[in-house]
């Protein structure tokens, strides 16, 4: 059987109340491009698991608890030349991987990420400015980590997602100082703004700030 061209990644631990939204959207991709589903459970006690593989998606166990290590084994056990990294409280559009495998090839990039709407908590609005007017224009393009379509040999020659916070800004950073990686303008993904919820908002924004902004201004 053929290799499929795209793997989906989706770390998991006790996303029974999100995951078959996450896994319904993917089921409805409009395309005719060969992808597979891998969901990397980082030891759930709610039925992660049984939900994940009703859906058809195949199952694999994270190491080490965090969300990089569950991106990381994800990847470990994917067999696409494409990765799609989504998180399981986000939801892509029917011709969200046509679109981002067209994006990719046709600007040459290594990765890329895309425009996103953050659901559920006010909160939530501020981050999603950022990740849709800022990130992008960066020197160093940050993808986050819900929505990140790499090249898989491009993951692997960065070492894939440190074990740090905010690792997939870390994780972009050095994709970016490889390869190109820039955002896709035609596609939107929708993502739950629990994470944005509490104290924790400040802080990244103020890190993405400290870090970044200055590379902003001195572009323009």
């Amino acid at each position: 059987m053929a290799s499929p061209t795209v793997s989906v990644v989706i770390p998991a631990r006790n996303e029974a109340g999100y995951l078959p939204a996450t896994l319904g959207s993917v089921r409805a991709l409009d395309t005719n491009v060969k992808y597979e589903v891998v969901v990397a459970d980082g030891d759930s006690t709610d039925g992660t698991r049984e939900i994940a593989r009703a859906a058809g998606a195949r199952v694999v166990a994270a190491d080490e608890r965090g969300i990089a290590a569950g991106r990381n084994a994800g990847a470990r056990a994917a067999n696409g030349d494409w990765l799609a990294f989504v998180d399981a409280d986000t939801t892509v559009r029917a011709r969200y991987l046509d679109r981002m495998l067209r994006f990719v090839e046709s600007e040459g990039l290594a990765a890329a990420s895309s425009r996103c709407r953050v659901t559920g908590v006010r909160r939530g609005k501020a981050m999603q400015v950022v990740v849709n007017r800022v990130f992008p224009r960066l020197r160093l393009p940050i993808l986050p980590g819900f929505n990140t379509f790499v090249r898989r040999s491009a993951f692997d020659a960065v070492g894939g997602y440190p074990a740090v916070g905010n690792e997939d800004t870390a994780f972009s950073r050095a994709l970016a100082r490889e390869f190109d990686t820039g955002y896709c303008p035609d596609v939107l993904v929708e993502t739950s703004g629990r994470r944005f919820a509490d104290l924790g908002l400040t802080g990244t924004l103020a890190h993405y700030l400290y870090h970044d902004l200055g590379r902003v201004l001195a572009d323009h």
